[in-house]
């Protein structure tokens, strides 16, 4: 059962970023030519702008899913997120653009957005302690990991999927070539749904609801408010550690890309190969650097990440724009396989490691997106932002924008004990010294 909730978990998740990701390279290569009639800067910027919104409906899905997952159980919310995400990413790739209905086309495109950003907002913690509570201490890491590998697998399977139409004659793209990868989404939700029915319930949540039975006479408490009031420590420590991995992964994904094609003059097709090459070997990377945290500990393996990401993200934009096929690869392999996998490895388990069983998908969940929200979702916008205040080449404003994102991260892994050998507590009624500080 361990093997198949860790498939389950990994597969489920690479075909909702599969659609959530697609959206991240459309908006960079599509959505600005087919959705905003503006100033091509002012269409990216605005196309940014609405993937930001998905991620600002990622909280409002946490809250909701945390809260019937910690109730009810995290399997049948995950079916939920599942079919909610396929749904709408099926419908973006039937929208009309902007030249058919006007501003309809935009405002339609960001309603689908909110519903993805919605789906994802419970997916994530779902499907990571779907895998993470069926582990053993030893493993624990490994198999969170899962699901942030799913996220890069995602990635692979959109950029493939694009990568044939994008080739095409640029009229033909616009008008049909980009829609049909959204339109495929149907078929690969309807294969993970039926993988993803046939895992049970995790242990910790069973053992929870058993644990609830004993306490029947007690009134149950909405998960969200024991994490706010009990846990407000560990919740802001999750949501400023994870700042800096979060951005790195949007800015690769979107902004680099975009970059690499403006300003390093790469072609198109150039960029989205590498791209692809690069999200195949961070697939391994990210449960590479969780099986070293299973080792060593969470933190020292986190707090390299953040260092390696202030050191190397100026030569990362030298690279970009050397006009190198070789020098692009290395600068984005650089960035997320080395700095992101080496924080992202072990965040899952970071995270879940915060909170009891009972709370343990609220308090996940709404960490993670809070910090999605804040920084993936806001990371390509403020960038493009302060590229374009600048000469709209120099780097130099985005590069200190994200090393001040590593230094806050540092800053709250530092304070966080380290919980990577701790054995877990299943209620938060437990005073068995299990529960962290911070």
């Amino acid at each position: 059962m361990r093997r198949r909730a860790m498939w389950s978990s990994y597969l489920g998740s690479a075909v909702e970023y599969y659609d959530f990701l697609l959206y991240g390279i459309a908006a960079t290569l599509v959505f600005p030519k087919v959705f905003f009639a503006l100033d091509p800067k002012v269409a990216t910027l605005a196309s940014f702008a609405t993937l930001a919104v998905g991620y600002v409906a990622r909280p409002l899905g946490a809250v909701f899913f945390g809260h019937y997952g910690d109730r009810i159980g995290r399997k049948k919310m995950l079916m939920i997120t599942l079919y909610l995400m396929g749904v709408s990413s099926f419908l973006m790739g039937l929208l009309p653009s902007y030249e058919m209905i006007g501003i309809a086309a935009p405002l339609a495109l960001i309603a689908l957005r909110l519903v993805q950003g919605f789906a994802v907002g419970g997916e994530w913690a779902g499907a990571t302690l779907l895998s993470m509570e069926h582990a053993g201490k030893k493993s624990r890491g490994f198999a969170a990991s899962i699901v942030g590998s799913g996220a890069p697998s995602g990635a692979v399977m959109a950029t493939l999927a694009l990568m044939p139409f994008a080739a095409m004659a640029q009229d033909q793209f616009l008008t049909w070539g980009w829609r049909i990868p959204f339109l495929l989404s149907a078929v690969l939700v309807v294969l993970a749904a039926w993988l993803r029915s046939s895992v049970e319930e995790t242990p910790d949540f069973l053992a929870m609801q058993e644990a609830r039975k004993q306490q029947a006479q007690q009134k149950q408490e909405i998960p969200l408010l024991v994490v706010l009031r009990r846990y407000p420590g560990p919740l802001l420590n999750g949501v400023l550690g994870s700042l800096a991995c979060l951005a790195m992964t949007t800015l690769t994904a979107t902004f680099m890309v975009n970059y690499a094609i403006n300003v390093g003059g790469h072609a198109q097709s150039t960029a989205l190969g590498l791209l692809t090459v690069v999200n195949v070997i961070h697939i391994f990377a990210i449960p590479a650097f969780a099986i070293l945290s299973d080792r060593i500990g969470r933190k020292p393996v986190m707090l390299a990440g953040a260092v390696t990401g202030m050191v190397l993200i100026f030569p990362i934009f030298h690279l970009l724009t050397m006009g190198s096929a070789w020098a692009l690869l290395l600068g984005l392999a650089l960035a997320n396989p080395v700095i992101h996998a080496m924080m992202g490895g072990p965040l899952s388990a970071w995270l879940g490691e915060k909170f009891a069983a009972d709370i343990r998908y609220s308090g996940m969940a709404v960490t993670f997106q809070v910090g999605s929200t804040i920084s993936a979702g806001f990371a390509p916008l403020v960038a493009t932002w302060l590229l374009m205040r600048g000469s709209g080449t120099d780097p130099t404003n985005v590069g200190v924008f994200f090393i001040a994102l590593c230094v806050i991260s540092i800053l709250a892994i530092l304070l966080a004990p380290e919980s990577f050998r701790k054995t877990l507590a299943v209620t938060t009624t437990q005073t068995d010294g299990e529960r962290p500080a911070a």
